[in-house]
C-alpha cells in the first residue's frame, strides 16, 4: 500500500474550503498511484469542519478510514506549539475532533500551546504523533528537551522541505530518527495535486486502522520512497500554488478545473 501521511485538503489555510477542489485532489492522487493518504489538515484552517464534514457525509467509511474518490484517507491534524513548529497527528474522525475541540476549549485557535501542555494532551488520544518537518526555518521541534521529544512516534520526512534542500534532508532526517530510535514517514506536504509521489511509504500489506497502522509502522514493515525528480515536483507545485492564489487574490477561485482528460 503506497500512503502519503503529510497531506492537505485546501490551496491554504486562509482560503475557503471547496468540494470541487477536495475532490479533485483525491481524484489526482488515485491517478498518480497513490493508494492512501492522512489527511493531515492545519488544525487552524479556515472552515475546517467544513472538510471533514463534506467527507464524512459523502464517502463510505472502512475501519478508521474513508474511501474518498478510490482513495484510502486516515483523518489528521497538522498542530502549531507556542514553541514554533508543526506536529502531525492521525487518527480516526471521532479521536480527531475531540482532540482538536479539546485544544480550542484551552487555547483560542490563533494561540498555541506549549509542547509541555500540548504533547501529554494528544498522546491521551488513540493517534500516532508525528513531529512535522524539524529542518525547516522557524521550526524548532528539536529544541525541545529530550523527554518531551521521546512523546513523537515517528518523524516527517518532508516532500517539500526535500525538494528544496536535496538529499540533505533525506539525510538528517534518518540520522536524527537514528538518534532517537523513532521510525520515518514521507510525506508530501502537498496543497495541490502535482506534489502527490514526490515521497511516499510503501507498506507490505494494506491497513484501515491505527492500531494495523502502528503495528506495520512500528514493526518496520515497509519502504521509504523518494522521486528522483522531486526537485522538478516540487518547484512545479509551488509555482502553481502561487498561480492559483495570485487568481483567488484578484476575483478568481482557486478551484478552477485544470485536469485534462
Amino acid at each position: 500500500m503506497l500512503i502519503d501521511t503529510h497531506t492537505h485538503g485546501k490551496l491554504a489555510k486562509y482560503l475557503p474550503f471547496s468540494e470541487q477542489y477536495t475532490r479533485s485532489i483525491y481524484q489526482e492522487a488515485k491517478k498518480r498511484g497513490i493508494d492512501a493518504l492522512c489527511l493531515t489538515e492545519h488544525f487552524n484552517t479556515q472552515e475546517f469542519e467544513k472538510i471533514y464534514q463534506f467527507i464524512d457525509e459523502q464517502y463510505p467509511k472502512d475501519g478508521d478510514t474513508y474511501l474518498v474518490e478510490g482513495v484510502r484517507v486516515f483523518p489528521g491534524l497538522e498542530i502549531d506549539m507556542l514553541e514554533g513548529g508543526h506536529n502531525l497527528v492521525i487518527g480516526n474522525y471521532n479521536t480527531i475532533t475531540a482532540l482538536r475541540n479539546e485544544i480550542l476549549s484551552i487555547s483560542p485557535v490563533d494561540e498555541f500551546l506549549p509542547a509541555k501542555e500540548l504533547f501529554p494532551l494528544i498522546k491521551k488520544y488513540d493517534v500516532l504523533f508525528g513531529a512535522a518537518h524539524v529542518y525547516r526555518k522557524g521550526v524548532h521541534n528539536l529544541e525541545l528537551s529530550d523527554e518531551l521529544i521521546q512523546y513523537y512516534d515517528f518523524f516527517d520526512l518532508n516532500g517539500k522541505d526535500t525538494g528544496l534542500m536535496g538529499t540533505e534532508n533525506v539525510d538528517r532526517i534518518l540520522k536524527i530518527a537514528e538518534q532517537y530510535q523513532k521510525p520515518v514517514m514521507a510525506g508530501s506536504d502537498t496543497h495541490q495535486y502535482l506534489q502527490f509521489g514526490s515521497v511516499y511509504n510503501n507498506f507490505e500489506k494494506e491497513f484501515s486502522t491505527i492500531e494495523e497502522f502502528r503495528q506495520e509502522l512500528f514493526a518496520g514493515n515497509y519502504q521509504l520512497y523518494v522521486d528522483p525528480a522531486i526537485k522538478e515536483k516540487i518547484e512545479g507545485a509551488n509555482l502553481l500554488k502561487k498561480a492559483l492564489k495570485q487568481l483567488q487574490s484578484h476575483g478568481g477561485s482557486y478551484d478552477v478545473q485544470l485536469i485534462i482528460e
